[in-house]
């Protein structure tokens, strides 16, 4: 993978509001379609590229229809409003020449004024992320988030049934500094919560997501390369669907993110 494939520099206006783009097999999660992060970091790339949106994405909330495959894309953008500091804008990913969408996302965009900050959220103790070792396994190939993160597991890896959901990992971007479209990819990076209920032989696919971009784009940029804590955790599964919620955390304690799932069943 190259830096030009991370930061969808295909990405091809062909139209208003009419975008294409190619998505290689990297991105390809095990289960053969792609990998969730990759819709919702291509929604903020390629909202940032339209000439008419203000400011920088703060919210995400994305409805994941159907599969999609490695390959061409199409992309439909449609701004809902733009107000002067406020613009909420429609994405829609689909297969190339296809009218079946397969992933929706609702984008807002914002211009961040200086407000005085607070914050009630206490970030995990977590040891230094130099003295975990790196997740992989030898002699495979980097596929889907993995291609973009290198993560190092601080407890609740692997996956295992037992009394707890929760999850921590150091996380950081393979090749480029970290951004907005990155930071919107890592919240679909964690292992689906009902394997910690039922084990690793659930399979879950994700329907629904939320994410809240809290730090502004200069905070964001400011972290460079550096890691990430990720706070993973679940709270119910019935019925064939189950949630989880996410923090996203910077090195010196600053929440980034935040983010809320439903998965189904499959």
């Amino acid at each position: 993978m190259t830096t030009a494939d991370l930061r969808f520099n295909e990405l091809t206006a062909v139209a208003a509001g009419r975008w294409k783009t190619n998505a290689g097999p990297e991105w390809s999660n095990p289960g053969g379609g792609l990998w969730g992060g990759f819709a919702l970091g291509l929604s903020v790339r390629v909202v940032e590229r339209e000439p008419h949106a203000i400011g920088e994405a703060l919210s995400l909330t994305a409805t994941y229809a159907a599969a999609l495959r490695a390959g061409p894309l199409d992309v439909r953008t449609r701004k809902l409003r733009q107000g002067g500091s406020i613009g909420i804008w429609q994405v829609e990913i689909l297969p190339e020449s296809s009218e079946d969408v397969a992933f929706h996302c609702v984008l807002t965009m914002a211009k961040r004024p200086k407000t005085t900050p607070f914050a009630f959220a206490t970030m995990p103790t977590a040891p230094d992320p130099d003295t975990v070792p790196i997740l992989e396994i030898p002699g495979q190939p980097l596929r889907y988030g993995a291609a973009a993160f290198e993560r190092r597991a601080v407890e609740g890896y692997p996956p295992a049934a037992g009394d707890s959901s929760r999850s921590l990992a150091w996380v950081r971007s393979r090749y480029e500094p970290m951004d907005k479209a990155l930071l919107a990819m890592v919240t679909d990076h964690s292992p689906p919560r009902a394997m910690y209920a039922l084990g690793m032989g659930v399979w879950t696919t994700t329907m629904s997501l939320t994410a809240y971009l809290h730090a502004t784009a200069e905070e964001i940029a400011a972290l460079g390369n550096d890691f990430i804590l990720v706070e993973c955790e679940g709270r119910v599964g019935n019925a064939g669907a189950s949630d989880e919620r996410s923090s996203y955390w910077s090195r010196n304690g600053k929440l980034l993110a935040t983010s809320e799932q439903l998965a189904w069943y499959r």
